[in-house]
């Protein structure tokens, strides 16, 4: 079996753009995230349009790639497609609440794109800010290409920005956890206190977060 054939195996993943092309629409871009989770941390948006659909990374949901195989297809998505990029950091997260914020690096990222988008794929229920009609897809990293494009767009960049934030703050941990809720990072959070990427208002340690003074450590 050649690679090319291996990497196009399986269900049509294509087939939500080409029924939006066969609507008439144009430039089918996929939107997806990544950190709407973590304790600490931007969230990344990635909006993809697909110009040369002949991969030769596999192309995939991007928690089931390596990092490796992220970062290779990342730079085959770079190449062959249109993509934008948006973030928003911890303040605007703690402003506007965590939806808020997605829906906002989502927005920038449709900006950044060089071609307008005519028509969304969206994985999840996202509802977008944006006048383009779009469908919705629960796990759309597994039914679209595009959607699963955007979410290695923005794996692979928030991943980056982790490391160098680990730079920073190497007390934390960030490199390996990426700012998520490990028992590490946790216990790292109660040693240390907060630094300043951390979220003050989210999630399960919310309440831990407003009560700790944040340290900012060299």
């Amino acid at each position: 079996m050649s690679r090319k054939k291996e990497i196009n195996d399986g269900p049509d993943r294509f087939l939500y753009e080409k029924k939006a092309l066969e609507a008439g629409h144009k430039n089918i871009a996929g939107l997806d995230e990544a950190g709407r989770g973590p304790l600490a941390g931007p969230v990344v948006a990635g909006a993809v349009i697909i110009l040369d659909g002949d991969f030769t990374e596999r192309i995939d949901d991007s928690k089931k790639l390596s990092e490796k195989k992220r970062e290779k297809a990342f730079l085959d998505i770079i190449k062959r497609c249109d993509i934008g990029i948006g973030v928003t950091g911890v303040e605007e997260i703690d402003k506007f609440n965590i939806l808020n914020a997605t829906l906002l690096a989502m927005k920038r990222a449709v900006n950044e794109l060089k071609n307008k988008p005519g028509y969304f794929l969206i994985d999840g229920m996202m509802n977008v800010p944006l006048p383009q009609e779009r469908t919705y897809l629960i796990r759309g990293e597994s039914l679209s290409l595009s959607i699963a494009c955007a979410s290695i767009i923005a794996k692979v960049f928030r991943d980056r920005l982790m490391m160098e934030e680990d730079k920073k703050y190497p007390l934390y941990g960030f490199k390996k956890h990426k700012g998520y809720g490990t028992q590490e990072h946790v216990e790292a959070i109660r040693k240390h206190g907060l630094c300043s990427i951390h979220r003050n208002t989210f999630g399960p340690f919310g309440t831990l977060s407003r009560s700790m003074k944040k340290k900012e450590l060299a």
